[in-house]
């Protein structure tokens, strides 16, 4: 008889890449996104998402994710322009990684930004907040906090 442990939820995918998040989600427990109502893969049940609508607002769901542990994954190619993410960001003590560049624009594409850098991408996992990543298939950058 198999017994059914509970998953350790340690990243949250954004509703603006849902596409990915329901992708990686269904071939890991320690996955989440906005609206996922659970799952049980690999013998893990994986609670429902605490952020339960993908248009909850930014102010909302970043203190969230951040409350929970979570590594945030999201898709912003110009994340330095966006102040009150950023302010958040900070506030919060968030940690954040940004697919950026042309190459992040579809679903498939963005998959293969985030295949290319995942070993890497985990190791934030054992970093402290606030920060924020910008992945692309080739980089995995620090976005200077202090300088925004």
């Amino acid at each position: 008889m198999s017994r059914v442990k509970p998953a350790e939820v340690r990243i949250y995918v954004d509703a603006d890449i849902l596409g990915v998040g329901h992708v990686l989600a269904g071939l890991r427990s320690d996955i989440t996104y906005p609206g996922d109502t659970g799952a049980v893969i690999h013998k893990r049940r994986r609670p429902s998402c605490s952020v339960t609508t993908p248009a909850t607002p930014d102010p909302i769901w970043i203190p969230e994710a951040t409350r929970q542990g979570w590594l945030i994954i999201t898709r912003d190619r110009h994340i330095q322009d966006h102040r009150q993410e950023i302010a958040a960001v900070r506030q919060h003590g968030a940690r954040m990684v940004a697919l950026s560049g042309v190459e992040a624009r579809s679903t498939f594409d963005q998959l293969e930004v985030l295949m290319c850098q995942w070993r890497s991408i985990e190791q934030l996992l054992l970093k402290p907040g606030p920060f924020i990543y910008t992945a692309t298939r080739t980089t995995l950058r620090p976005v200077d906090l202090d300088d925004l």
